[in-house]
């Protein structure tokens, strides 16, 4: 038998209690980083890869891949579920937009914090606030996560 709450969605009344459940990652940005991501995903643009030529497109340097952004959003993801011990899968991004480059060398911390429910689809949406280390927003987004047993 399951442990309580290990493998069910929350009840319809509980998604109320989840608003305002936030949670943070940090993660320091590497060349190395952006390097092995764009070798995993095929997203290897110069931009991303080669200094030189990102400081000729005005870049400041190399930048970080949209997508491994949206990786560390879902990284947040993980630490509120952890935090709240309840399964749940990612249903889709909203709403994501890049607002600064980041830079090898900067570091990137989430904010993500329940702000919806829908309790007729077992679903959250999560505000995710991503900011560098000088307080700078650089990117926004809206995660949606689906709360199930039926995967």
């Amino acid at each position: 038998m399951a442990k309580p709450n290990q493998h069910e969605p929350p009840e319809a009344g509980s998604f109320e209690t989840l608003i305002g459940r936030s949670a943070v990652f940090t993660k320091s940005i590497t060349a190395s980083d952006l390097a092995a991501f764009g070798q995993l995903t095929g997203d290897d643009h110069p931009n991303h890869t080669n200094d030189s030529y990102a400081l000729a497109q005005g870049f400041g340097g190399c930048i970080a891949q949209g997508s491994f952004l949206v990786g560390m959003i879902a990284g947040a993801s993980c630490r509120l579920l952890e935090a709240i011990k309840r399964p749940a899968v990612s249903y889709g991004y909203d709403k994501v937009r890049f607002l600064k480059p980041v830079r090898a060398g900067d570091q990137v911390t989430v904010k993500y914090t329940i702000r919806e429910f829908d309790a007729a689809k077992n679903n959250v949406a999560a505000e995710a606030q991503l900011f560098n280390q000088h307080g700078q927003l650089v990117a926004v987004g809206i995660n949606i996560l689906h709360f199930s047993c039926d995967y």
